[in-house]
């Protein structure tokens, strides 16, 4: 009888097993979070649209009318070009982990591996992200528009005088060499040098800002001043572009920062509350420290406050409190105001938009604070529990993303120069560079 029990009950499991095998199966296979991708989707279109037509509006509009198409399609040809070099390696050099090593100092903690050239192995299916899945599709998109923007920023250094087939070969060649890696040494994880150093860097206040930032302050020191320059007036010809395309800056801004928590959780939350705080904040900075200097305060100067605002908020969006934001905003404000001026006029550099002045000295005052306000002691919520180690860390990754892109910037624009020529005739200058090389006018009157 009791044989007869165990052998019912092992039948009875037979024909059981194989189902709760399969519901094991079925729970322990990734899914695809919904919510999280819809987030995802919008976010990469609000990063695309500070590029073009945000970056694109608010940089024309800062130059004089003979050049405001040779800026937009600056803009919109580094949209096209740094897309096809993504797809073709610049994904697998920022983000292929292979040969990395927690600890461990090698190639591939500076340059990623060749294991995803050509987007090798991803389908509709494939997958990614820290918690909740979306697809890996779109988040090679997302990276993208971030590797798009980031020589897009470049442009506002040189504006007025670089050969179009000259920036075309530089931005592919820095882009290369300087995004992809310092990308990759931040951002891939564990074997990365600058992500196992433990540099904070949330949405690329190291990547993207301090990377463009001193790019370009090299770029107008190599190509050298405007003809006219400082005596000539060179005024903004059309402000109503810059502040509408500081205002689409403003907006995208949120995909950028909130974006990057990769899902649609609290700290994607956060990070949008964050930035606008600190944006809000860092235009008025500048506003009442231009109103005080100068005695009036500007449009221009409003708009370049907002851009100073988001661009030192984004390291610190994902770690640090309202609080933190406000001071991280009011700073950036009345420093970059500071530096756009007063410093380039007393070192007497041609940085035309202020590329350097708003991206660089923003990218690296937000990256230093980050440091401080990321602490839960001053109401972040990162896990800095020693303000001073982290400080250290943070002026670590800024010093060398500072000396790593001068260098190889410098080398690139050198070999350029004296294989092609960077810069454009004095005749092309005077005459525009949109006759003069695209053959067309912004305004046909």
């Amino acid at each position: 009888m009791t044989l007869r029990k165990f052998a019912g009950l092992g039948a009875l499991l037979s024909l059981v097993m194989p189902s709760l095998v399969m519901a094991a199966d079925e729970v322990a296979a990734p899914v695809l979070n919904s919510g999280d991708t819809a987030w995802m989707l919008t976010s990469t279109a609000l990063v695309l649209f500070m590029t073009i037509p945000g970056l694109a509006l608010f940089y024309g509009g800062m130059v004089r009318s003979k050049n405001i198409l040779s800026v937009m399609m600056q803009c919109f040809a580094i949209t096209g070009l740094i897309s096809v070099l993504w797809v073709i390696y610049g994904y697998s050099i920022a983000f292929d982990t292979t040969g990395m090593e927690q600890g461990v100092v090698n190639f591939n903690s500076f340059f990623g591996g060749m294991g995803k050239a050509f987007l090798a192995g991803v389908t509709p299916s494939s997958l990614t992200g820290p918690a909740a899945l979306f697809p890996e599709a779109v988040f090679i998109t997302f990276q993208m528009t971030f590797a798009i923007i980031t020589p897009a920023l470049i442009v506002g250094a040189f504006a007025e005088r670089m050969k179009f087939s000259a920036m075309l070969i530089f931005m592919g060649i820095w882009f290369t060499l300087v995004y992809a890696p310092i990308a990759h040494m931040v951002w891939s994880g564990n074997g990365g040098l600058m992500w196992d150093w433990g540099v904070l860097d949330f949405a690329g206040g190291t990547v993207v800002h301090i990377n463009a930032g001193v790019a370009g302050l090299i770029c107008c020191l190599v190509l050298g001043k405007r003809k006219g320059f400082p005596t000539t007036p060179m005024a903004p010809h059309n402000l109503g572009y810059t502040l509408m395309g500081a205002a689409m800056l403003w907006v995208g801004w949120f995909g950028f920062n909130a974006g990057s928590a990769a899902a649609a959780n609290g700290t994607a939350g956060m990070a949008m509350l964050v930035t606008q705080i600190a944006t809000a904040a860092a235009a008025l900075g500048w506003m009442f420290a231009e109103w005080i200097t100068h005695g009036k305060p500007s449009a221009l100067g409003i708009a370049s406050g907002v851009v100073a605002g988001l661009v030192a908020i984004t390291p610190a969006a994902g770690t640090v409190g309202p609080m933190g934001a406000l001071v991280i905003g009011l700073a950036a404000g009345v420093v970059c105001f500071f530096c756009a001026t007063t410093l380039k006029r007393k070192l007497g550099y041609d940085d035309s938009l202020d590329a350097f002045g708003v991206h660089g000295i923003g990218g690296i005052l937000g990256a230093i604070l980050t440091g401080v306000f990321a602490a839960p002691a001053l109401g972040g919520f990162g896990t800095v529990t020693d303000i001073g180690a982290q400080v250290w860390i943070q002026l670590k990754g800024v010093g060398f993303t500072v000396i790593y892109t001068a260098i190889v910037t410098f080398i690139i624009l050198k070999v350029l120069d004296a294989v092609m020529g960077l810069r454009i005739t004095e005749e092309e200058e005077a005459v525009g560079i949109d006759l003069a090389l695209h053959n067309e006018r912004g305004y046909n009157l």
